[in-house]
């Protein structure tokens, strides 16, 4: 039990560092310095099957963490079946120069539906880590990054970056006024216990969910992009969709992160 929590000390003291590193790294370089580096980290996550047209189907956006061959991204962008008979696989799409695409085999390494989070590990030569922030201490009215595939391959993939506003840090789910509101998602996320997440003033389009929530100077991940998950929850009054966008903060990755070590 001791040694085990050493070891957990000893892992966050180890992302702290990198996160460290990277903000004085980039400390001269301001946000289009950090937007250059961050986009050489940042994949889209999807299925291959080489007999189909096309070939890669986007399911999402993922960005690299951990030793380079580790990917984060929401749960629900990864596929919870394949399509065995036909060899389909978990996949994810590097973009590089020259419009170029490099497609790598992937798969799932842990994952936690609580959070709406999951580890993928791909094959190949280690890409650009991400650092991991301190999420406790975002503020309200502070700016942050995020970039990812808005609309996904149908333009090509070019990663894309918005700018945000933390609008508020508010928890996941809130208790319904009336039992007659209280539906079953809202009930499963109640019992599972509440934590907090950012509000972003900026809009994500569904092919932003799992990127990257950064800080614009350092570079450093704050919260990872997720609308679907949370809206289920926090606005399941709602008969239309909002403009309102959510990140799951980085706490939660790191977590999952010395979980699968």
């Amino acid at each position: 039990m001791v040694r085990e929590a050493i070891r957990r000390r000893a892992r966050v003291a180890a992302l702290s560092l990198a996160a460290a590193a990277a903000t004085s790294a980039a400390a001269e370089g301001g946000a289009p310095a950090s937007i250059a580096r961050v986009k050489g980290s940042v994949v889209a996550i999807g299925t291959f099957e080489r007999l189909r047209n096309p070939q890669f189907s986007f399911a999402g956006t993922g960005f690299v963490v951990g030793d380079g061959l580790l990917v984060a991204t929401n749960d629900h962008v990864v596929p919870k079946s394949l399509n065995s008979e036909r060899q389909e696989a978990i996949a994810v799409a590097i973009p590089a120069a020259d419009s170029l695409v490099q497609i790598r085999s992937a798969r799932r390494v842990t994952s936690d539906a609580g959070s709406d989070l999951a580890l993928l590990r791909i094959e190949g030569k280690p890409l650009p880590a991400l650092a991991l922030g301190d999420a406790q201490a975002v503020r309200e009215g502070e700016s942050y990054l995020f970039t990812g595939f808005p609309i996904g391959s149908v333009l090509g993939l070019f990663p894309v970056t918005h700018r945000a506003m933390i609008a508020a840090v508010t928890p996941i789910a809130i208790p319904a006024a009336r039992a007659d509101q209280l539906d079953a998602r809202v009930a499963r996320r109640l019992n599972a216990g509440s934590f907090p997440v950012f509000q972003l003033d900026g809009t994500a389009y569904p092919g932003n969910s799992g990127s990257p929530v950064y800080h614009p100077e350092s570079g450093v991940v704050i919260g990872i992009v997720n609308s679907v998950f949370v809206k289920g929850t926090r606005e399941a009054a709602s008969s239309q969709p909002s403009g309102i966008t959510y990140a799951i903060p980085a706490r939660k990755l790191i977590e999952l992160l010395q979980d699968a070590r």
